[in-house]
């Protein structure tokens, strides 16, 4: 296919690789350029406007937050005003649920697809076309887009035609990995305060009750200390939360684990932890518990 890929971090950058091996034609918009030039070497063509980079049969975006996809989209050279009719906006991003429902409605005016498609897994399952990805839009368009899916993930839910329910199943998964990341925390600062190898303790727990990837992986990052290399910044995950609660405030669903998922989260930016992955909050955790950094046995 011949699409078009907006916001080039490091889950960008990976999934316009997984495009581009796949054989599909990609054009790459980024607000920095250098990060859409270095993908010439891959095969990619390099717009200079949001504009040009929705000539393809679909364009897909990338970005942090409702604001940047906001910006991007109801610009005026932006995507809704430069997408052909009955071309499809493919929006990957952690977003809420109203603006989910305000895109939806917006492209359905314009005579243009929406499909709400947000994706699980880290930057380096992005690049090796290893997501799991939650789509909801219209039924022809979703099934259009097929070859898309096949290049970027090993799992596709197709949730229904409504936009906005891809996302509400994306911010679930993504309360859930956080309540992963705060027991974690809790459980390993408990562990070692009482003189339990946290190592041991990670790889037996990881090898019987919690074989899981999601356990495997942030057990190992908070028990090496290891946050600076970002796969999915703490900012990003306070944004999740805010999300979550908005949306669950909305349906009258109570979630008091969110707000005190919530809690941590902006205590871990109150002590200056902005630029760390999101599992630094077993650090937090470790020093309100009077511990040293963790390090690995």
């Amino acid at each position: 296919m011949d699409v078009g890929l907006i916001g080039l971090g490091r889950m960008g950058t990976g999934i316009a690789k997984s495009l581009l091996r796949a054989g599909h034609r990609v054009t790459v918009y980024n607000r920095t350029r250098e990060r859409a030039e270095a993908l010439r070497k891959d095969g990619a063509t390099v717009a200079g406007s949001v504009a040009e980079a929705c000539h393809g049969d679909a364009v897909l975006t990338m970005l942090a937050d409702d604001a940047a996809v906001e910006s991007v989209v109801f610009g005026d050279v932006g995507v809704l005003r430069s997408l052909a009719r009955g071309g499809v906006h493919i929006s990957l991003s952690t977003i809420s649920v109203a603006l989910s429902d305000r895109l939806a409605a917006e492209h359905a005016l314009a005579t243009q697809g929406f499909i709400a498609a947000p994706v699980f897994g880290r930057p380096e399952a992005a690049e090796a076309g290893k997501l799991a990805i939650v789509a909801a839009g219209p039924k022809s368009a979703v099934e259009r887009c097929e070859p898309l899916w096949e290049a970027l993930g090993q799992k596709l839910l197709v949730i229904g035609e409504q936009p906005s329910k891809a996302n509400v199943v994306k911010l679930t998964g993504n309360f859930l990995i956080a309540t992963v990341l705060e027991s974690l925390a809790e459980a390993l600062a408990f562990a070692r305060k009482s003189g339990v190898d946290a190592a041991a303790l990670m790889d037996f727990l990881t090898s019987t009750l919690f074989n899981a990837p999601v356990y495997k992986t942030y057990g190992g990052l908070i028990v090496q200390g290891n946050h600076d290399q970002v796969g999915f910044a703490l900012p990003l995950g306070l944004k999740d939360v805010r999300l979550v609660l908005e949306a669950a405030d909305t349906q009258r669903v109570p979630m008091p684990i969110a707000s005190v998922l919530h809690d941590r989260f902006l205590t871990a930016m109150a002590r200056g932890h902005e630029r760390s992955d999101w599992s630094v909050v077993g650090q937090v955790a470790a020093e309100d518990a009077g511990l040293a950094r963790a390090q690995s046995a």
